[in-house]
């Protein structure tokens, strides 16, 4: 084994190794999930040098090096202040969500116009209008990581997958018997999920455009559906009140997870994909084992519907937002409450870590987003402008642009 180069992975943190093994090519990773700003480099790396024998005492300097450019990261975006940049009048007709690619540089929005627009962060200018929908376009995705595809999904119960460069339409998804409400593509970018009002959801080829299968299982509409970082599994949540794991190469359905006793509002693995988090109208958080689809704790607290939940970039920690206008902070491995975000006068509709896992952001029906230290629960900024209930808002992937949707049909961008 010959190692050929050292790159650098900013979330979450960690080095990836190309080396050669009998001719080939291969790729791993050595994830740093426990790199803060005051990690002691040189103990690091002896501890990486015993662990991995790729890395050879000549490579020690090359390896501190990438560390220590970590660490600036980690500590560049600790003490950002976001100001307003633009304010976008996206659509004439209401917004339905707002979504950003990988870097930033772009971001789209869709509307009950029927369409779906591609911006240009930098300048605020529209570089392409996506028509062709026959309905609300409700559901909008980018391909992330690559950011060269963005597929949409229709109240007139199809999807379309188009190119991010050009505008142009590659495919129509047919196939649902109503409306589509969630959809994602896999890591890979081979796959995109539909998630519909008519209880299934679909997988469908990116390349030849054909469906690859149907999941169905589910006695209620599916809202929420993800892959893990692998890719190689799908949840989905529905208003049966369960949530289903699917293997994303056969279809097959692997478990469902039942212990709520309401609508499920959101799910989704956490990044080592060994959790499952799923969120409820039942006002409470459950966490599941994802090797065996046990219930391993419930996360009590709210006194209202969860309406958002989501893991740190390490699944160290869990963030949940709800109906109470608070947010709170857990512990995946104690699964205690940390810290609880108490400010917004409306209830919180979502909520999302910065990359780095330090910050939280928010945004509320009481028109603001605001921004938390993840530790303390402070309130470190609130985003003030907006005339009417934010329903989206989400960093870029470095955790130096905000972008916030409002119901008063603007899209603010904050640097």
């Amino acid at each position: 084994m010959k190692l050929k180069s050292l790159l650098l992975r900013y979330y979450p943190p960690g080095i990836m190794l190309e080396y050669e093994k009998s001719g080939e090519l291969k790729t791993k990773s050595i994830d740093l999930l426990n790199l803060s700003s005051s990690t002691d480099v040189n103990a690091l790396v002896e501890e990486i040098q015993k662990a991995e024998p790729l890395i050879t005492a000549s490579r020690s300097d090359q390896v501190k090096l990438l560390i220590q450019r970590l660490q600036d990261k980690l500590r560049q975006h600790s003490n950002h202040k976001f100001y307003l940049f633009k304010v976008l009048r996206a659509h004439i007709l209401p917004l339905t969500n707002v979504a950003l690619n990988k870097s930033g540089s772009c971001f789209i929005t869709g509307s009950y116009d029927r369409t779906c627009k591609v911006w240009d962060t930098a300048s605020g200018e529209e570089l392409h209008t996506l028509e062709g929908h026959r309905n609300v376009v409700y559901a909008i995705a980018f391909n992330n990581p690559y950011g060269d595809k963005i597929a949409t999904g229709s109240f007139d119960k199809t999807c379309k997958l188009w190119s991010a460069e050009t505008g142009k339409c590659y495919h129509t998804f047919r196939g649902h018997t109503a409306e589509i409400v969630c959809l994602s593509f896999n890591p890979q970018s081979t796959l995109v999920a539909t998630g519909s009002m008519d209880t299934t959801a679909k997988l469908w080829d990116i390349q030849n455009g054909e469906e690859v299968f149907t999941l169905t299982g589910h006695s209620a509409e599916i809202i929420s559906l993800s892959f893990n970082t692998l890719g190689n599994r799908i949840i989905t949540g529905s208003f049966d009140h369960t949530v289903a794991v699917w293997e994303a190469d056969t279809g097959r359905k692997v478990y469902t997870l039942i212990g709520h006793c309401a609508e499920i509002s959101s799910a989704l693995f956490n990044w080592d994909c060994s959790l499952i988090l799923t969120g409820s109208m039942d006002k409470t958080c459950m966490l599941w084992d994802a090797t065996n689809g046990k219930c391993v704790a419930t996360l009590t607290g709210h006194d209202d519907e969860i309406l958002d939940s989501c893991f740190d970039y390490t699944g160290k920690l869990i963030a949940t937002a709800s109906a109470d206008g608070t947010a709170r902070v857990f512990s995946a491995a104690t699964r205690k409450c940390i810290t609880k975000l108490e400010g917004h006068e409306g209830e919180i509709s979502k909520i999302s870590f910065n990359p780095q896992g330090n910050h939280l952001l928010t945004g509320s029906a009481d028109k603001t987003a605001r921004i938390w230290d993840a530790q303390t629960g402070q309130c470190l900024q609130i985003l003030e402008g907006h005339t009417d209930e934010i329903f989206s808002c989400a960093f870029n992937y470095k955790g130096n642009i905000i972008i916030t949707g409002s119901k008063d049909n603007t899209c603010r961008i904050w640097r």
